[in-house]
């Protein structure tokens, strides 16, 4: 009796632990199942959404393309072909051939018949030009403002209820946006081509070559958007057609380096000339150079801020207010200055006859020097 109660006794433990494992692997498979459907669901969802972020990706990219294609076809249009007789002789512009006339380009920044372009484009001031819109039009320009050491000029024609060009801020662009280039590359063939790229660098110092001397252009925005003869005086424009900068210069032994103008340092003057029709340009009569340029000059000089003064012109007002060659520009007025274009922007706010304050740096010791503008003729 007892062995047969001990084999009974035996046997419901063997049953009982039987269904303890038939019942954990029913719930093991049961949860597995639940985690495969939610796994399933996860990665069908997933899939889901990462075709919807696709289909909204190409949406934007496509609205960008059209938004830019718009913004373009804008610019386009206020940009304008500039032409120089090369060879004086009888006949003036019988034709569009380049074989007789240099070929650049400009931009209209005012409905009244303002062009902005380069100097060694459009020459001189007083000198003329020929100017051809968008629409094959030919009209004689005169230029009416030129800076050689910027290398920009302003350009006046005969012409009213222009479309004109959109101005950005160059102070604030960053490296790595977009950036496209508008111009006339080689000739009238391919003229108002559109190169794109980004901003490469800024603040960039440039050495130019002259026969007579070498000088350097300062301030300029690096670009990588193909800069060819003939695109200088066009637009460096952004992402909103807004331009930052007036292309000018490209390294000829380097691929994808251009420079341009940045365009915040002739806005006062555009803006004279398209309100009053004119501008007198205040003159202080110095030239001075970033800190970045002096290495090339002298490698003893050293300071932390401000531009250096190398030049003082004799018929300028600054050379009887104390100011001499090697004092450091730290301020003028209340604007600290760290570039010559600053001082230059600055300067063209003012009138003739305005009393302006340089803050100097003269052997580590600062000093103060009230300088009344003359005209600069």
């Amino acid at each position: 009796m007892y062995k047969y109660k001990k084999r009974q006794s035996k046997l419901k433990k063997i049953v009982m632990l039987s269904i303890l494992i038939i019942a954990v692997a029913t719930i093991s498979i049961f949860i597995y199942d639940m985690y495969a459907d939610i796994d399933i669901y996860s990665y069908e969802q997933s899939n889901r959404n990462t075709l919807a972020e696709r289909v909204l990706y190409n949406e934007e990219e496509e609205n960008q393309t059209d938004d830019i294609t718009k913004t373009l076809e804008h610019t386009i249009e206020c940009v304008v072909g500039i032409s120089k007789i090369k060879n004086t002789g009888s006949s003036i512009f019988l034709n569009n051939s380049t074989s007789d006339l240099g070929l650049g380009t400009g931009m209209i920044v005012s409905e009244n018949g303002y062009i902005l372009t380069n100097w060694h484009v459009a020459g001189e001031k007083y000198s003329n030009c020929y100017v051809t819109i968008e629409n094959g039009k030919v009209i004689n320009g005169n230029v009416v403002w030129a800076d050689k050491d910027l290398d920009l000029a302003i350009i006046k024609i005969s012409a009213s209820n222009l479309k004109y060009i959109t101005m950005g801020d160059s102070e604030n662009i960053k490296i790595g946006q977009k950036a496209y280039a508008i111009g006339n590359p080689i000739g009238v063939e391919f003229q108002r081509t559109v190169t794109s790229g980004i901003i490469s660098g800024i603040n960039r110092t440039v050495k130019i070559n002259d026969e007579k001397e070498d000088s350097y252009m300062e301030d300029l925005i690096q670009t990588d958007a193909t800069i060819n003869p003939g695109n200088s005086g066009g637009p460096l424009i952004n992402s909103k057609g807004e331009v930052i900068g007036i292309n000018s210069v490209k390294i000829t032994d380097a691929e994808g380096i251009g420079f341009a103008v940045p365009i915040n340092i002739v806005k006062p003057v555009i803006q004279s000339f398209s309100e009053k029709g004119e501008f007198k340009e205040a003159y202080l009569g110095i030239f001075a150079y970033d800190k970045s340029v002096i290495p090339y000059l002298n490698s003893n000089i050293e300071f932390d801020s401000g531009i250096y003064v190398a030049q003082i012109s004799a018929d300028g007002p600054s050379y009887s207010s104390g100011l001499k060659i090697g004092d450091i520009i730290t301020k003028i007025d209340e604007l600290t200055i760290n570039k010559m274009s600053q001082l230059r922007s600055y300067i063209y706010t003012k009138k003739i006859g305005d009393e302006v304050k340089l803050t100097i740096l003269r052997n580590n010791k600062e000093r103060s020097i009230t300088v009344k503008l003359g005209e600069k003729i």
